[in-house]
Order: C-alpha cells, then sequence, then structure tokens
C-alpha cells in the first residue's frame, strides 16, 4: 500500500473509531484545530503519562510544574518572539494562497531525494541479488546527476536561511520552477515576514487593557519559574522541570492533519547545569530521549537524528529527533542546548537576579539549559500510524487493527458475553467492576463475537475475554490476544495477574533503566 494511501486510511481511522475529530465539524470546521475523541483522550493521556513518569518518576533531580498561559507580555519581548517569531511568506497571485517559503523549498529537497531513491529501488529490482546500493549511490550518472543539484539546492537554501535573505528565498523558488500546488502557476509575490503569536486584550476596559499573548512554547513558564522551583525544591544542579502544557501558533501553513495545528500541546523539559558542561549533558539527552522512542517497539529504522545546520541564536547545539510517517521521515521532538541566554534576557529585562548559587564552588552563576521538547499531537500521530496495519487472514478476511503498545492502549481488556442471556451479561459485568480498578476495561455485547473482536482490533485493545456458558461452572474465560489472535481458558481470578503487568506504564518503564 502506497504511504500515501496509508496516511489517508489513518486520518479516515481516527474519525470512525473516535480517535480524532474536525473541531466545530457541525459548523464546518475549524481549519488546523482538532478535537480527540474518547479513544483519542485516553491514547493521548496514556502517551503524556509515559513521559511523566520517564521524567519525573525515574529521575529525582527532575521535576513539574503548570505554568500559566497568559503570561507578562515582557516575557515576549525577552525571549525574542515579539521581534523574531517569524516564518517567511509568500503568496501566489493567481490561487491567492499564502505558503511559507522554506516549506516549499524544503519540499522541493525532498522531491530530489524521493526521485534518487526511486532510481535506487529501481536498479535493485533489476539487478535483484547482485545489487549492490552504495556502489550504485556513487557511480550511477543519473543518481550522481541528481544528487549534485540535491546538494547545490540545500547549500543555497541554507545560507539563505541563516542570513534570513528574503530575497534570496524566493528567487530559488523561481529558479528551481516551483509551482502553486493549486494553481499550477509560478506567479509568486515577494517573501515577508509574518508573527505566528496569537494575541488578545487583558482588563476590564478598552483604556485600561494589556495587549498578552496565548503563549507559542511551554518553555518560558518554565525558565520564569526555575528558580522559585529550585528554592522551594532545595535542588542542585544539574536539575531539570518538566511540564506538559497547551501552545498557540498562528500557522499559516498548518497541514497534514495533527502534524501542524494552531493549537497544539509540548511535552517539554529544561535542564539546568553548570556552565561548560552543556555539550555532553547535551549528548547524554539525545541518547536518552532516543531509547524512550524506541522502547515503544516500533523499530530502530523508523528513527533518525537531523542535526540543525541552521542554529538559533541563543544555541550552541541542537538535534531533532525524525520519525518514519508516512510521508517521510519527520521531526516529533527537538533535543537544544539553549546556552544561557533565556535566563540571561529575563534578568535583563526583568531586573531581578535569577542567578543560581553553587555551594561546591561558592559562586553564583546562570545556568546553561539543555531542552527535551517533544509535541504531543505529533507523538499521537506518529504511534498511530505506526500502529495501523490492515492483516490478511486465513479465511480470506481483512482485519484493520491497531497494534499499539498495551501501555498506551486506551482500552486494555475487553469483556465479551457469548450470548446477551442465561446470565452471562451479569457475569461479564461482575468481572469489569472487578477490573476496572486496576486498568480501564470495556463492557461490550452487541453484534457477533467476530465484529466484536474486529472492533476492539480496530481501537488497539490488547485483549479479549468471551464469558461463555462453561464460565458459569468452571469460573474461567477464554482470553485472546490482539496480535496473534490466541485464544486460551484462564481462570477468572487470574486475569489481573496475566494481564495486568503487560498493560501498565511499568512495563515500559522498566526498559528504560
Amino acid at each position: 500500500m502506497a504511504q500515501e494511501d496509508v496516511f489517508k486510511k489513518v486520518v479516515s481511522h481516527c474519525k470512525e473509531y473516535g480517535f480524532v475529530f474536525p473541531s466545530s465539524e457541525i459548523y464546518d470546521g475549524l481549519a488546523a484545530v482538532y478535537d480527540y475523541g474518547q479513544n483519542g483522550v485516553e491514547l493521548k493521556n496514556n502517551i503524556k503519562q509515559y513521559w511523566w513518569q520517564s521524567m519525573v518518576l525515574l529521575h529525582d533531580n527532575i521535576v513539574g510544574i503548570d505554568s500559566a498561559i497568559f503570561m507578562h507580555p515582557t516575557i515576549w519581548k525577552a525571549s525574542g518572539h515579539v521581534d523574531a517569531f517569524n516564518d517567511p511568506l509568500i503568496d501566489n497571485r493567481d490561487s491567492k494562497k499564502r505558503y511559507r517559503a522554506d516549506v516549499l523549498i524544503e519540499d522541493q529537497i525532498a522531491k530530489y531525494d524521493e526521485k534518487i531513491d526511486k532510481e535506487v529501488a529501481k536498479a535493485a529490482k533489476r539487478f535483484k541479488e547482485n545489487f549492490n546500493e552504495e556502489q550504485y549511490r556513487t557511480t550511477s550518472p543519473k543518481v550522481l546527476e541528481l544528487q549534485e543539484k540535491r546538494d547545490a539546492l540545500h547549500e543555497r537554501y541554507s545560507k539563505a536561511m541563516n542570513a534570513m535573505d528574503l530575497d534570496e528565498l524566493r528567487q530559488i523558488i523561481l529558479d528551481e520552477e516551483i509551482v502553486c500546488p493549486i494553481s499550477g502557476t509560478r506567479n509568486w509575490t515577494e517573501v515577508r515576514q509574518f508573527n505566528l503569536m496569537f494575541s488578545t486584550e487583558m482588563g476590564s476596559t478598552a483604556d485600561g487593557s494589556m495587549k498578552v499573548y496565548l503563549r507559542p512554547e511551554t518553555a518560558q513558564g518554565i525558565f520564569v519559574n526555575y528558580l522559585n522551583v529550585q528554592k522551594t525544591g532545595r535542588m542542585k544542579i544539574p536539575f531539570g522541570i518538566a511540564q506538559i502544557g497547551k501552545a498557540f501558533r498562528n500557522e499559516i501553513v498548518a497541514r497534514q492533519f495533527i502534524f501542524r495545528m494552531r493549537e497544539f500541546e509540548q511535552m517539554e523539559m529544561q535542564f539546568f547545569v553548570k556552565p561548560g558542561t552543556e555539550l555532553d549533558w547535551f549528548k547524554t539527552w539525545k541518547e536518552t530521549r532516543l531509547k524512550w522512542h524506541k522502547a515503544l517497539g516500533f523499530g530502530s529504522e523508523n528513527y533518525r537524528f537531523h542535526d540543525h545546520e541552521k542554529l538559533a541564536h541563543y544555541a550552541n547545539a541542537a538535534t531533532d529527533i525524525e520519525f518514519l510517517m508516512p510521508f517521510g521521515f519527520k521531526e516529533v521532538e527537538g533535543i537544544h542546548s539553549r546556552t544561557n541566554f533565556d535566563l540571561s534576557q529575563h534578568e535583563k529585562f526583568s531586573g531581578k537576579s535569577i542567578k543560581y548559587f553553587d555551594p561546591e564552588l561558592g559562586e553564583s552563576y546562570t545556568p546553561y539549559v539543555i531542552e527535551t521538547s517533544i509535541g504531543v499531537d505529533r507523538m499521537f500521530l506518529s504511534v498511530l500510524s505506526a500502529s495501523y496495519k490492515e492483516e490478511q487472514l486465513e479465511n480470506g478476511e481483512t482485519r484493520v487493527v491497531l497494534s499499539l503498545p498495551p501501555a498506551l492502549a486506551p482500552v486494555k481488556l475487553a469483556v465479551l458475553p457469548l450470548v446477551k442471556k442465561d446470565g452471562l451479561p451479569e457475569k461479564a459485568r461482575e468481572i469489569v467492576n472487578e477490573l476496572k480498578f486496576h486498568f480501564n476495561t470495556q463492557y461490550d455485547e452487541k453484534d457477533s463475537i467476530g465484529k466484536r473482536y474486529r472492533r476492539q482490533d480496530a481501537i488497539g485493545t490488547p485483549f479479549c475475554v468471551t464469558v461463555d456458558h462453561e464460565t458459569l461452572s468452571d469460573n474461567c474465560v477464554t482470553l485472546r490476544n490482539r496480535d496473534t489472535m490466541k485464544q486460551e481458558r484462564v481462570p477468572i481470578n487470574q486475569l489481573n495477574a496475566i494481564i495486568a503487568d503487560q498493560v501498565s506504564l511499568t512495563s515500559l518503564l522498566k526498559k528504560l533503566i
């Protein structure tokens, strides 16, 4: 199945099975805004809990906070967002559509990569077991020609972005003959900057109101509270502060479902370290965060680091953890060495000292910061995309199954009475009422047992138990495994012991130690 088709099916599946709905749908929706349904919110909460516990439970020097969405507007002046939080935008005069110039060029670079991969795939099919991919990539005239064009474009683009040369960005678009996806023309305007922050007014009267912003990131709430946390928690450097919260960006190019939205959620941890040790800690957190992702079991080949060539003005190292989505490798988490820029700026703009006194050195200094920032919504999409499968069964039927890691699954166990009579529903309800205190358990009696199995497969439920007439006499049920579809007879009083460890977050967290 083509990857583009997989993505369309994932999007459709999300709506059909209560994972994600278009926001305000009965009013024709709101662009790039989505609501999480009954199964989506459970999966999302489980992802957040996996991250939260991996931070604050497994590290005795990391604590959490929950800062406000509204903050003093000077915070965003200090952080640089008021003056520099911009995207380079370009309009097509024929379609009247607006695009990010950098995204158009990055898509063009990706097209060169796709062409190269297609040439390699064709050669592999032609030469079969005699094919040497590395040799072909370094000797094929066609591949070398494409690679040269790709590298030249990439170098030119990197220079333009580093210099934020808007004229050069437009010229690249013209030289590469990039067309508008809607009109198919190259009738482009000049490139200009657009600030991404949403603003509103705070105050009871127009004269007394103050312009405030919806936060475009959650990090600043940590920075302005770092000294409060350090003092009240008696924290010693190195230590971290974790936070999960909503952020808002007025994205012009919001696309690819929940991958890029105007309202989204972040899981961020800012790790405060002694100056001079930051690059060692940067390396440590790169390894730690990649291990967290790989523990989900989606395969090492689906992850890669992408080191930044263009560093933000405050950073001295930055990388992304990218995951192979149905539309290519995309960023799900960023790891940055932010130096002491943020804390220094807040000290400067607030006029208050927020230096850390190091009792071991007997001196005060402004800590350096390592940031790990992961988009909850992107993580959600990567988990769903990796888990979505269509399997051919021996009887010729096809089943759709979400092979979610059991600890992340919205429902852990479905209890199904074979028929809706003879005391089976009552017995099934007894089991639900006993196990619901341990994990999310669902009761389902509608339709045939086969249809109910398929329904649970589609939402990723790892286990189902069927209550039949024998259950009333032997107190045993049939336990079915989602992935293998194998069934076994087990005593009811052993269900919790059999299932609990496999579906708890502990099973994931143990992989990180």
